[in-house]
């Protein structure tokens, strides 16, 4: 299947680095980060309903967790924060507190339920294969699942929940892993596509139901659509520059919301950094929440 979309800025809402969107069909509403502010932002699609929190210690990515809260990854540390009081409720785990030069990237829970999460390089130059992708169960055990990543990435799952996408962002790569949902075990890995910055480095990422995986190219303006075999099949121009997310939203998945970031130098009035909403002809695959049952 081809086809064009038709994006509208949906959202009256400018970021420095939108992330992380996520739709919450319990509330029929959307989630997401502006890391730049280390803020968290609630809005339904029609654009009402807004609501912002900040945090001291960063806003990187987020997930749904089964209790309606949410599984938020700051600079150094998944907590459980709870968007109906406002207030983090609990601390899962911290990961890579003894490095400065790092900080916790894109996250998403995956199929066995936990939190998946990786770290970035973040300095402004000189970046280096020093991150990696984690695992963090429900319990709060941190499981360091690969290495030598310079900003880890575009995490999506198939909707039988047995392949794992995931790229680096400064590879710029997009690799595939056979996923077992059970356990979270990885195996088979295979290189897709190897991209550049006229083609798209691969920033945040989404699944749709017919097992194609949505790629933001961040780097070149454009929506990256790739079989499972990492085909491209179309390249969608983006209305803004750097395009940083994709999500499907709505109750028939059938909404496709995109973040974006605001470069240096662009000022308020530019749409860069809003929220980009297009009907699609094909659904999503539906998130994963994470178990935090008993915490």
């Amino acid at each position: 299947m081809s086809f064009e979309l038709t994006f509208e800025c949906a959202l009256d809402l400018r970021c420095a680095v939108a992330e992380s969107p996520v739709y919450d069909e319990r509330r029929n509403c959307l989630f997401l980060v502006d890391i730049g502010r280390g803020a968290v932002h609630r809005a339904d699609l029609s654009g009402t309903g807004h609501v912002e929190w900040t945090f001291d210690h960063g806003a990187c990515s987020i997930g749904l967790a089964r209790s309606g809260r949410l599984v938020l990854a700051q600079r150094d540390r998944v907590v459980l924060f709870d968007p109906d009081s406002g207030a983090i409720t609990a601390e899962i785990a911290t990961i890579e507190t003894e490095r400065r030069d790092t900080r916790l990237n894109d996250g998403k829970v995956g199929p066995d339920g936990a939190f998946w999460v990786g770290t970035m390089h973040d300095v402004a130059a000189d970046r280096r294969p020093v991150a990696a992708l984690y695992r963090v169960s429900p319990a709060g055990a941190v499981e360091r699942k690969i290495d030598d990543i310079i900003c880890s990435n575009g995490l999506a799952w198939s909707g039988d929940g047995i392949l794992l996408f995931h790229s680096d962002s400064r590879g710029p790569w997009i690799d595939r892993w056979r996923f077992d949902p059970a356990t979270g075990a990885l195996s088979d890995r295979r290189r897709l596509v190897v991209l550049d910055e006229a083609s798209g480095r691969p920033d945040g990422a989404a699944m749709d139901a017919e097992g194609n995986y949505w790629s933001a190219g961040v780097s070149a303006g454009i929506l990256n659509r790739f079989s499972p075999e990492g085909r491209l099949i179309e390249a969608h121009p983006f209305p803004v520059p750097a395009p940083t997310m994709p999500c499907f939203a709505g109750p028939d998945l059938k909404t496709l919301v995109v973040t974006s970031l605001r470069p240096a130098g662009v000022g308020e009035e530019s749409r860069s950094g809003g929220i980009f909403l297009a009907p699609s002809p094909v659904a999503g695959v539906a998130v994963h929440r994470f178990d935090d049952r008993g915490l």
